[in-house]
Formats: structure tokens, sequence, C-alpha cells
């Protein structure tokens, strides 16, 4: 272990429960060499004393004893409801039963004689999901008090299902599938993911299927050879490589194409692949996060997403609410980004007037937390007084700004296309050409509205052309 690790496991306690005084005595020695802090009983009945008075973390027990096994002391410390993980000591032949006590509720089992190694390697893995543990219960205590969950805000029913599933998925390596609205925060979730996990101090690595073309997509994700392709003109690492041992995020994976989603799915089975135009495969140790802003049913049924595949991600999904789904919670993001922005532009603006309020609430979100945080870093920097006021809020805020949007009029006969095309030019003049935020009103993905784009000045093209 590093030394940081032994920093961490020296406050934990470790209780041995073991009828064979060489082996009980051997075990705390051993234990106390590696940093924890261990006692010993000789029985159940005697280690249910113990673990009232001593409080350890971890029970190492054997299984086979006197008076009372170590199933029955597993059974009594649930009754308990103590928290405390058990791991069984078995030999050979009642292996059969100590499955059975995982069943119950034990974190694992070790064969006798106990193989020094694969006991530190097991201890190592049980001291870091206590600490994510703890730092679970931590969130839960500032969700209660202030409103959030991590870098995540809010206090609605909503979010705190949320929340909920985090806790569960956060600690294991699962597959994570999130849903999601543009701009309700996915890439936030992935990453409090990846902070509740025992892979929070290796690597996170984010990527957006959507903003890299199809060509380099693939290369972006697995790396590639020198002189793989055109223009390779160097070994590169891809995305899986950088986050070996930590969390891939895989934003819009229904950008994917199938060929590509194919090989993804490979790795997360065979955990290995192969750089592009390689020949060797290579190991990996990645959580995948993926997301999508599409239904992923009907993803799955036009064929955008593999159904494997999507079946492969989707271990714990978690459905992202759109702001207009717990619009209770704008009060407690407003503040948020009041507080991140003052910190960030060196201000001390104290709230938000009420006037202004309910001019935010007033507003649809159709860009949804992405929006807020927009919204009030602008207020923020304009703000001159102790409170932001409506007039630095955006004039598409106000009502005479909503009064004033540009409104599409079509006439009977239009074309779908000719509709489309008018709508899309609108929307861009809207957003001054910044195509995310109209990609996100338009309710399509970045790459979509790419293509479509294109489609058109390929359409006028051949119209100015005469082809």
């Amino acid at each position: 272990m590093t030394d940081a690790d032994e920093r961490s496991t020296a406050v934990e306690r470790v209780l041995i429960v073991e009828d064979d005084p060489a082996t009980r005595v051997g075990l705390v020695e051993l234990l106390r060499t590696w940093g924890f802090l261990a006692d010993s009983a000789s029985d159940g009945e005697e280690a249910l004393q113990q673990v009232t008075t001593f409080r350890p973390a971890i029970v190492i027990t054997d299984l086979v004893m006197p008076r009372m096994d170590g199933l029955q002391l597993l059974r009594a410390l649930r009754e308990q409801a103590s928290d405390a993980s058990v791991v069984i000591l078995t030999a050979q032949g009642t292996v059969e039963t100590a499955v059975e006590a995982i069943k119950v509720g034990a974190y694992d089992y070790l064969t006798k004689p106990v193989d020094p190694q694969r006991l530190r390697i097991l201890l190592e893995k049980i001291v870091e999901r206590l600490e994510t543990l703890r730092e679970v219960k931590t969130l839960r205590r500032q969700l209660r008090d202030q409103g959030s969950f991590g870098r995540l805000v809010g206090n609605s029913a909503a979010m705190r299902k949320v929340y909920q599933v985090i806790e569960q998925a956060a600690p294991t390596n699962a597959s994570v599938f999130i849903t999601g609205q543009s701009g309700t925060g996915k890439e936030l979730v992935a990453q409090t993911v990846h902070q509740l996990s025992p892979r929070a101090a290796f690597p996170f690595v984010a990527i957006n299927c959507a903003a890299i073309p199809e060509t380099l997509l693939e290369s972006e994700i697995f790396g590639h050879e020198k002189g793989a392709f055109t223009g390779a003109s160097e070994r590169r690492q891809g995305c899986f490589e950088l986050a070996d041992r930590g969390t891939l995020f895989l934003d819009e994976v229904a950008e994917m194409t199938p060929a590509t989603q194919v090989k993804l799915l490979r790795v997360l089975q065979e955990r290995t692949f192969r750089r592009l135009g390689g020949r060797q495969e290579q190991k990996v140790d990645v959580r995948v996060i993926a997301a999508t802003n599409m239904d992923p049913t009907l993803a799955v049924q036009q064929g955008k997403l593999r159904e494997d595949l999507y079946y492969r991600l989707n271990v714990f999904g978690i459905s992202l609410p759109t702001l207009a789904d717990r619009r209770e919670d704008l009060p407690l993001l407003v503040q948020a980004f009041l507080n991140e922005f003052n910190a960030h532009n060196g201000k001390a603006i104290a709230g938000v007037s009420h006037d202004a309020m309910r001019v935010l609430e007033q507003h649809a979100w159709p860009g949804n937390v992405r929006e807020v945080r927009n919204v009030i870093e602008r207020a923020t920097i304009l703000a001159d007084g102790q409170f932001i006021e409506p007039r630095h809020l955006p004039p598409s805020l106000t009502s005479a700004g909503e009064t004033a949007q540009p409104k599409l009029e079509l006439a009977p006969g239009t074309t779908v296309e000719e509709a489309e095309r008018r709508l899309i030019q609108m929307t861009l003049e809207h957003t001054r050409d910044n195509k995310t935020r109209a990609a996100e009103i338009l309710g399509i993905s970045l790459k979509t509205l790419h293509n479509k784009l294109n489609k058109l000045r390929l359409r006028r093209r051949e119209e100015q052309t005469g082809g």
C-alpha cells in the first residue's frame, strides 16, 4: 500500500474471531504491522461483547467455532444493525456455507490457511468501500442541511431519487447509463459517481461522441498506431488508455456508428481492446458511464443504439428530470451559482431581488440547469449593487423579451423541408449563430444540427447550379 493508504487504514478497527489461539494471535499481529487497530475474540459470543466496546469496522471470523459459529455471528450482527464488513474464514470443505454467508450479508470469504497477500488486497478493497460509504454519509448531511449532494444541487423528490441511485451505483464497478435533456447535468452526475467511487484517485475522462467526426471517433476512443491512416504520424493513446483504472464518460453514445458500438461492446465484455491499426490486445480496467439526450428505447427501435450495448451499459440507469419537473429547486440553483460566480469574479452580491426572482420563476428554462448557470453568470458580472435586479437578466427572460420572441409562420403548402430550414435559420439567428445553444432549443444533438446544415447547403448549391 502507499503512504496515503496506510494513513487511511490506521484508524480502521478490525476484530479477529478465531477459536485457534495460534491463528488468532498471528492474524492480530499481522494486521497491526499493516497499521490496523486489531483485537480478538475466541468465539461468536465473545465477539458480540467486543463489538459493543471495541466497535470494529471490519470483522474477520472463522466459520466453525464452539458456542456460536461464524454464520450465527453474522446473523446476530445484522440483527443489531451493525454496519461492520464481515469476512468469513473457511476450510475447504465448508466453502458452500461461506457462500451462504455472503448471501446473508458477509463481504467475502477466504479459505484457510489464510494467504496474507490475498487478505491484504481484500482489506484494501474493504477500506476503499468504507471510505466511500463515509463520504456518502457526509453528502447526505450536506443534502439535509444545504439542499445539495456534492456539486449537484436540488432538494426536490425527483433529485432525491437521482441521489439514491448514485449512492447505490458509486461504490460498485457497474456501468451507468444516464438519460436526460441537454443541460440537465449528465456529465456532472457522471463526475459525482466517479468522485464517490474507489476510482476517485484515478482519471475521469469525458468525450462527447456527437462533437467528433465519425472518421475520428474510433481513434479518439481506442487510440491508433503510427501510420494507421493518413495523418497518423505517431502512436496516440485513446480514451480507454487515458482512463485506465478510472472512469470513461461517453456522452451522446447513440451518435456512435454501429461499427464503433460493436467494438465498444467487445471492450466492455472482454476488458481488452486494440488500437486502430494495431495487432496487440491491450488490457484495460475502466468503468464506463454513458449518456444520451434521446429516449434510449426509441434509439434502440430506430437502430441508433444497439440493444445489446444498451443493456450492457444500463446496469444502473439514472434519468435526470428537466428543470420544469423540479421547479422548486430553482432558488437553490440560483443561490449555488451566485455563490460560485461571486467567488470566481471577486464580487459579494447577496442575492436576487424579489422582482428578478419572479422573472426567473416565470421563465420556461428550455436549456435546463445549464441555462440557469449562464443567466446567473451574466447577471453576477453585470450587477453593481447588493442584489441582482431584472435589468441584469437577459432580455429574453423579461416579459417584453418573451413577447418579442420571433414566431415561425407557415402557409399551407409549405414543404416539411422548407419548414425545417426556416426553423433552423430562425433559431440560429435567435442564438446569434451559437450552434450548441440552437441544437438544445431544437431538441437535437449538435451532430444532427451540423448534418442538417450540410444537407441544406448542398441542396442550395444544387439549386444554384441547376444540378
